[in-house]
């Protein structure tokens, strides 16, 4: 079995999607749940990467700048999934499916948390 996975809302996803996702079984918890709302983007994938947590978020060209520092830098995070418009930020409940269905499928692809260290993917 792979390594079990954890999530990491930012701030542009709401905390109800981390509500519901843990009611599907997964661990997750929202920025705002950690009293970490007001952080740069770089101190949040920081903060995600320390937690062992891939970090969740619509802020699709600032991350992908980011995944690419910590790369140059040597930095290794814990790995971004990067929500698509089609989902849309006012129902929830499709986001968390969304999630889940992800990290369903994902289940059995990373079995070291190396193989999540500059992890970027797109959940639609």
């Amino acid at each position: 079995m792979g390594l079990p996975l954890r999530f990491y809302l930012d701030e542009d996803v709401g905390p109800r999607v981390a509500v519901i996702a843990r009611g599907l079984g997964l661990d997750v918890v929202a920025a705002q749940e950690a009293g970490r709302t007001g952080l740069s983007d770089y101190d949040q994938l920081r903060q995600a990467g320390e937690d062992q947590r891939v970090l969740v978020t619509f802020n699709r060209n600032d991350f992908i700048h980011w995944t690419r520092e910590f790369f140059r830098g040597g930095r290794p995070h814990y790995g971004v999934l990067i929500l698509s418009r089609s989902l849309p930020r006012d129902q929830p409940e499709r986001i968390a499916h969304a999630l889940a269905e992800w990290a369903a499928a994902a289940t059995d692809r990373f079995n070291d948390p190396g193989d999540l260290a500059y992890l970027l993917d797109f959940v639609s």
